[in-house]
């Protein structure tokens, strides 16, 4: 959590690009990051600096040699010799100084500085070097806080998910400090930040749970010290085929503790991944999180041909979850957002998957969402499957959310209805023994009967709808209330009337 103080600082930040004429939401974040990425290194020569002063050994860091790229140096510049000098020199020289095979060389490989007004880097500069950076417990908040001000559909159909469904579904599926978490289409690295944030919460003893001054919790994870070094390169793994976005996703992830992690410049339908990732691309993650673009139709010639062997189809949300099932162990569990097409769709693609996961897996959960979870992105209706790859199944659970804590038009405020807790409390505590009143929100639905049922998925298909009778008043009796109402009316218009004489 954040002050109002520090949301307003990345409020000026971002007002500052618009206003310097910068309005792409990708854009302004993309060139947040590369500058944040620019002090942040800063802050880590002078960290590794001071330890090896006090251990009395010598420190050849980024910018040995070459003072004139730091942070500390270029912004007491004036504007106009700021902006010659970031973009002529820093830039282009990061490319040279990073290692490129380290996240920190995938930073900056491409990097362009898009600011073309010195006053408006004047002012970036500024609020960035305002930003508390060096505290770790403060710049993944700060950085998140950023990435909700993503306000319009980036490429190819991409968005950001709204953190409280994110964590609903990571609670769901309760990953474990020694498991790999896996999201094949990552964006912003939204589902591996919440998975990171919920093991360092799980793993908090009572005395590694510390109170801050604005009353907020920090959660330390004293109790991941055997799983440290899982924790930092094996936990979370991803993969995106936009170079921005695996940008900003992996500023996320480092910002939020993970220095090295193991994210991917990779489209993760294609051939190639595969080819590239043998290990990776089969039978190898404990937890999948996943809210993959619905793009609709994509190129066959790209695609996968093992997964097109299983479901011939081109739409992209279909594919996406033959590959999940793909990646996964056996026994390993899936949540992931779908368009409700996927779960009623009648071609013969729509109806072969949804049979993949009732006979030779375990479908667990369908959670129905309301339309407009995702606006102002879009107003696509959508469901989180819950599946567990492996077994067969016997029963499906669904739920019916019908408010998220949010307003459902393009505004998005918050009101005081909200399913998702409840959802969460049902998910624990449900029973097919006892769940299956289907007026209720949430009720278990037979295999057999979603066989009769072509495998349909959808919850107004099972969903019972309970129509209370109204009873109104006998018609003469309400008009002879309305008569009373008249008559006394007219009194108190002569008793005025009497008044005013």
């Amino acid at each position: 959590m954040i002050s109002n103080e520090l949301k307003s600082r990345v409020n000026k930040l971002w007002e500052n690009f618009w206003s310097g004429g910068i309005t792409n939401p990708l854009t302004v974040i993309e060139q947040i990051t590369f500058l944040m990425f620019i002090r942040l290194l800063d802050i880590r020569e002078q960290r590794e600096t001071r330890k090896a002063a006090i251990a009395g050994r010598e420190y050849k860091g980024f910018f040995a040699g070459r003072e004139e790229l730091r942070w500390s140096h270029f912004k007491n510049l004036y504007p106009d010799d700021m902006l010659i000098h970031v973009r002529d020199q820093v830039f282009p020289s990061l490319r040279e100084v990073v290692n490129g095979d380290s996240i920190l060389g995938r930073f900056m490989r491409d990097a362009q500085l898009m600011i073309q007004k010195p006053g408006l880097l004047q002012s970036a500069v500024d609020e960035i070097d305002r930003l508390p950076l060096e505290k770790d417990d403060v710049k993944g908040d700060l950085y998140e806080y950023l990435l909700s001000k993503l306000t319009t559909a980036g490429i190819a159909g991409q968005f950001r998910t709204p953190r409280h469904i994110i964590e609903l579904m990571v609670r769901i599926a309760d990953p474990a400090a020694d498991e790999r978490i896996a999201d094949p289409a990552m964006g912003t690295a939204g589902f591996l930040v919440q998975s990171l944030l919920y093991i360092f919460k799980k793993y908090s003893s009572p005395a590694g749970i510390i109170e801050q001054d604005d009353g907020s919790l920090y959660y330390s994870g004293d109790l991941l010290e055997p799983h440290l070094d899982h924790v930092a390169t094996d936990l979370l793994h991803g993969y995106e085929f936009d170079s921005s976005m695996l940008r900003i996703g992996a500023m996320n992830l480092l910002l939020h503790g993970i220095d090295n992690p193991a994210v991917r410049y990779q489209d993760s339908l294609s051939g190639a991944f595969a080819e590239k990732y043998p290990d990776e691309s089969e039978n190898y993650y404990d937890v999948i999180l996943a809210n993959p673009p619905f793009k609709g139709t994509i190129d066959m010639d790209v695609i996968d041909e093992s997964l097109t062997a299983r479901v011939k189809t081109k739409k992209s949300e279909l594919l996406f979850i033959v590959l999940m099932l793909r990646m996964l162990r056996v026994g390993g569990r899936c949540a992931v957002i779908v368009p409700d097409g996927v779960l009623f769709g009648a071609s013969k693609a729509h109806v072969s998957l949804r049979k993949a996961l009732i006979e030779e897996n375990q479908l667990e959960g369908i959670i129905s969402l309301p339309s407009g979870v995702f606006k102002p992105y879009a107003g696509v209706s959508t469901a989180i499957v819950i599946f567990t790859k492996g077994g067969a199944t016997e029963n499906v659970w669904f739920y019916d959310v019908q408010a998220d804590g949010y307003s459902l038009d393009d505004k998005r405020t918050p009101v005081e209805q909200n399913d998702l807790p409840d959802a969460l409390k049902k998910w624990k505590q449900r029973d097919p023994q006892k769940d299956n009143d289907r007026t209720q929100k949430n009720f278990f639905v037979p295999a057999d009967e979603i066989r009769e049922n072509n495998y349909d998925l959808s919850i107004n298909r099972y969903k019972e709808i309970v129509y209370e009778e109204e009873e109104y008043e006998e018609p003469q009796k309400i008009l002879n209330n309305i008569k009373n109402i008249e008559t006394e009316i007219q009194r108190e218009i002569s008793e005025l009337e009497s008044m005013l004489k």
